[in-house]
């Protein structure tokens, strides 16, 4: 009984704080352009140093695995400064696209384009794979078990999602 009275005026006291707020959005003029959330991190390499850090929590590296760990975080931070390289050169093409008539690339070039990119894909996964492979190694049966979870390809724990989503299939 004491519990629910304590959640009751919780639930109360909540939504006597929110409702000023929400009477003070729905009041306030409308903007003439609608405004973009900045994203957290603008280019690859800004979010890798948070991600190897939870990595590495995760899966509670050791002094005598710290060798292994810094071989692969040291490739991994290579690959997000590669990333940075791609995004800004993208960024630049639409810049220069944008001043004048955008011509759309043929079918070969297109194909020329992929090809290109999934042999620097392969580059980067067998690079990986090379400094992966000793700290999965090194690492435990339980921090094993982790490092399927954490060090999963980006975009893959959920069956291809993130394709699916962009061509419209969720």
């Amino acid at each position: 009984m004491r519990k629910s009275i304590i959640s009751t005026l919780v639930s109360l006291s909540l939504a006597a704080a929110a409702a000023p707020l929400a009477f003070a959005q729905s009041t306030a003029a409308p903007s003439a352009a609608p405004q973009r959330a900045q994203p957290a991190f603008r280019m690859p390499s800004e979010r890798v140093e948070a991600r190897l850090a939870y990595q590495k929590t995760a899966l509670k590296i050791t002094d005598a695995q710290a060798a292994q760990w810094d071989a692969y975080a040291n490739v991994v931070r290579k690959h997000a400064q590669q990333a940075d390289q791609r995004v800004q050169q993208r960024r630049a093409r639409m810049a220069e696209a944008q001043g004048g008539e955008r011509k759309r690339p043929t079918a070969i070039e297109r194909l020329e384009r992929r090809q290109q990119m999934l042999t620097v894909a392969a580059a980067r996964s067998t690079e990986l794979l090379t400094v992966q492979k000793p700290l999965y190694a090194a690492l435990s049966a339980d921090q094993q078990r982790i490092a399927d979870e954490v060090m999963a390809p980006r975009g893959k724990r959920g069956g291809g999602h993130f394709r699916a989503a962009r061509h419209g299939r969720a």
